[in-house]
């Protein structure tokens, strides 16, 4: 393991989120909560690195997310949307060679992210509001995604789960 990559995952104590498969911890979780009993936001750190392995599997969310880039090597964005297009979105520190230092990914649209070829790590944050909570998590089914995205069968077949759980685990918040 990179040492640089530990001193990271042991400065954060970063955690294996469950199904989407990144390394993270919670940073903030309001205590407003929304008339539903939500928070109402939550903001998160995550790693990407290829040891240990850890990137974004597809997954969507009920609410926007607000995704920054802090430090480290650029991170690809995958992005499947409703009406079947796709998009891919490089975040990185060079806003001047079109790396974004913030993108929003709409409610609804399938993502997925890993580190580029040949870097060390990418350190990023991620907002939601209203707050995450596991029941706004669902995870990609990869024959489902593969039926309606073929395109992106490369993506689809490095960035999905061999199990089909979509659910994240009963009570979990980040």
């Amino acid at each position: 393991m990179n040492p640089e990559v530990k001193a990271l995952i042991e400065h954060f104590n970063l955690q294996a989120l469950p199904v989407e498969g990144t390394l993270f911890v919670s940073t903030y979780r309001s205590t407003a909560e929304t008339e539903a009993g939500k928070p109402v936001g939550t903001a998160m750190l995550g790693l990407y690195c290829d040891e240990p392995r850890s990137v974004s599997l597809f997954h969507r969310l009920t609410a926007d997310e607000v995704w920054h880039f802090y430090a480290g090597d650029p991170l690809r964005l995958v992005l499947l949307h409703p009406d079947g297009s796709s998009q891919e979105v490089v975040m990185g520190g060079d806003p001047l060679q079109g790396q974004q230092v913030q993108f929003v990914i709409p409610a609804g649209v399938w993502q997925a992210g890993h580190l580029l070829a040949g870097g060390r790590y990418a350190l990023y944050g991620c907002t939601v509001a209203p707050g995450f909570t596991g029941d706004m998590f669902e995870g990609g089914v990869r024959t489902e995604l593969l039926a309606k995205y073929p395109e992106r069968a490369d993506d689809i077949n490095r960035l999905t789960a061999d199990h089909n759980q979509t659910k994240m685990p009963e009570g979990f918040a980040t």
